[in-house]
């Protein structure tokens, strides 16, 4: 590859990344720093790069701007499409002006992208040049993800990366063309197979890991030496009449029933103790601090809101969530026939697994106001990680 030849990278972040929980992936802090600004100072850093253009989601804004992020081959962000697809083809249709030579093409959440992947890419790049890892999985093949159909000869299985590497004229026209077909391409190397590229293959990187799921952050903070973290214990309690209705709302999940709770939002106690206890792990105040009651806009809000807002400063903390439990006192509704779907929907809302949320329930033996049936009432507790402070 000839020194003279200019290259652009494309840094695709239009994603909305709340698979997690706790706001977008890319503005999460990762060991220290946002996981968006990591994998812009990769490309950045490195001598033979001219231009780095961010794609962003339109609503990300003020997100990115916070990020304070500058330098020279620093262009500005350009909003990105509801599709990968699409927010690539407005990164490359930003860079015309600058008439590059190459575009290498990073997906935002590999932000433990190395300067050995990205010189073989570029080593590597006649038309179109791609990262991979050979499958050492035995792969499957199944039409109904219930019944084996076959097996695939790994041998000729490659797990791809980023950045993808492309000539940009050729990149570009083959984007283009792509945008009018009916079939949404998953990567831009697709595209150029699609377009009669050619596409060689060039050696990955197992550091090179997309973030996707709350496990991906603890394996990149430990491959990043991130900061001792220290174990930190919350407990939480709310409680909640009945008045009249016909459904409860309690961890998440709406349960019939011949009445409703009463309260200023949905009144799910269950959350409402589980989100004062990530506050109290986090030596912060609780959901009347952050919601007031006497704040209308937050009457009859889903209190997933709250229990969202309190996992998302665990997360800005540097934080994770290693644990949840609840315990759920009510004579009725009877509660164990929604434990796995409240435990799917607190799950989705922090960004953890299932398995690290624990539901309980139990009756008062008729005793007191929940014997009588007057109302209900949940104790919570949460266990997180945060990184280890000075004092």
């Amino acid at each position: 590859m000839p020194d003279q030849k200019t290259i652009a990278v494309i840094i695709v972040a239009a994603g909305i990344g709340e698979r997690m929980g706790g706001g977008p992936k890319q503005y999460r802090p990762l060991a220290g720093a946002p996981v968006l600004a990591r994998t812009i100072a990769a490309f950045t850093a490195r001598p033979d790069v001219h231009w780095v253009l961010p794609v962003i989601n339109p609503s990300h804004t003020d997100l990115y701007a916070a990020l304070n992020l500058n330098g020279s081959k620093l262009l500005p962000a350009v909003g990105g499409a509801p599709t990968r697809q699409g927010s690539v083809l407005a990164g490359l249709e930003a860079l015309a002006p600058h008439r590059p030579d190459l575009v290498l093409i990073q997906d935002a959440a590999r932000p433990l992208i190395d300067d050995d992947t990205i010189s073989g890419v570029l080593a590597a790049l006649g038309e179109a040049a791609l990262p991979v890892l050979p499958v050492t999985d035995t792969i499957k093949r199944s039409s109904d993800g219930r019944l084996a159909e076959g097996t695939e000869d790994r041998r000729t299985l490659f797990a791809a990366q980023t950045p993808q590497g492309f000539a940009y004229p050729a990149i570009l026209d083959a984007h283009r063309r792509a945008a009018s077909e009916p079939t949404e391409f998953t990567d831009d190397a697709a595209i150029a197979e699609w377009a009669g590229i050619p596409v060689t293959l060039t050696k990955g990187s197992p550091r090179n890991i997309k973030l996707t799921h709350a496990e991906d952050f603890e394996r990149a903070e430990r491959l990043l030496g991130g900061r001792p973290m220290e174990t930190r214990t919350g407990t939480g309690y709310d409680v909640h009449p009945f008045e009249p209705g016909d459904a409860v709302w309690l961890g998440g999940v709406r349960i019939p029933h011949t009445a409703r709770l009463k309260g200023h939002s949905d009144a799910d106690a269950a959350l409402h103790a589980l989100t004062d206890a990530l506050y109290g792990a986090l030596g912060e105040g609780d959901i009347g601090t952050f919601f007031p009651p006497s704040d209308p806009q937050w009457k009859g809000a889903a209190s997933s809101v709250f229990l969202e807002h309190a996992a998302g400063l665990v997360a800005a903390r540097g934080g994770r969530i290693v644990n949840l439990d609840i315990t759920i006192v009510s004579e009725a509704p009877k509660i164990s026939p929604h434990v796995p779907a409240m435990r799917a929907a607190i799950a989705a809302v922090c960004g953890i697994s299932p398995a690290r949320v624990a539901i309980k329930a139990t009756t008062s033996e008729k005793l007191g106001f929940v014997g009588r049936g007057e109302g209900l009432t949940s104790l919570a507790t949460a266990t997180v990680e945060l990184p280890r402070g000075d004092d």
